[in-house]
């Protein structure tokens, strides 16, 4: 050993030896998008609508019957306008809900959604889910509830006004099973879209509040006995 024989060295072999380095911290604060202060698109969101728009429109079609499909072009550009309409206003009543209450809202893709939806347009069995808006914030059960609602709600009423069209559009004329249809179509999707189970609207309204739950559903699920009833010759569903 260096210091049994008076290595002249022995100097080196007694410095402190330097400390390691502090391992590097930094500290990570997540906050959520900030909500919008005005409705807008994003330059994401408006391409997600714009797929989404086109996917339902293909399921809308594909449940026409063929002489329908077949009747005058201008018949068929009015359900397509009825078919994005019917979305657009769904989507766009959780977004205006989510932001009137201080969060984040926009509309997305999603895969799997679209994909379903896709497959509906050559499937007897229809989904119509491209996508959801999404939303970010602090939110209570009541937010979330009639943040829900508020899309099945405004199918409702799109229901309503068509069938309310129907004492105006005279019989024969060619738009009035258009009316019919698009009634039809948007009875579907609230009473789609508020089974109470997984990631559905119904599910969430479920959550909040069962009155105002039940009261939707049995709303929707009436307006689609009605068409049945009254309207079925002019509807070839599937």
């Amino acid at each position: 050993m260096p210091e049994n024989h008076g290595c002249p060295e022995m100097w080196r072999a007694k410095l402190p030896k330097e400390q390691a380095p502090a391992p590097f911290e930094f500290k990570v604060t997540v906050q959520p998008p900030r909500p919008s202060t005005k409705f807008g698109f994003s330059m994401i969101e408006a391409r997600d609508l714009v797929i989404s728009i086109l996917l339902v429109s293909g399921v809308g079609l594909s449940m026409l019957g063929t002489n329908l499909l077949r009747s005058r072009a201008d018949v068929v550009i009015v359900l397509v306008l009825a078919f994005t309409a019917s979305f657009l206003i769904h989507e766009m009543a959780h977004k205006i809900t989510a932001q009137r209450h201080g969060l984040w809202a926009e509309f997305r893709l999603t895969i799997w959604g679209a994909l379903i939806t896709l497959v509906s347009i050559i499937s007897p069995f229809k989904i119509i889910s491209p996508g959801a808006v999404m939303i970010a914030g602090v939110a209570d059960k009541d937010t979330i509830g009639k943040t829900a609602v508020s899309g099945p709600f405004t199918n409702l009423v799109i229901c309503a006004g068509s069938l309310a069209l129907t004492f105006i559009v005279p019989e024969g004329n060619p738009f009035f099973a258009a009316v019919v249809f698009a009634a039809a179509f948007n009875a579907f999707i609230a009473v789609l879209n508020l089974l109470p189970f997984g990631i559905l609207d119904g599910w969430k309204v479920f959550q909040w509040s069962k009155l105002v739950w039940a009261l939707a559903f049995v709303s929707s699920v009436a307006l689609i006995a009605e068409i049945l009833a009254f309207f079925s010759p002019y509807i070839q569903l599937f």
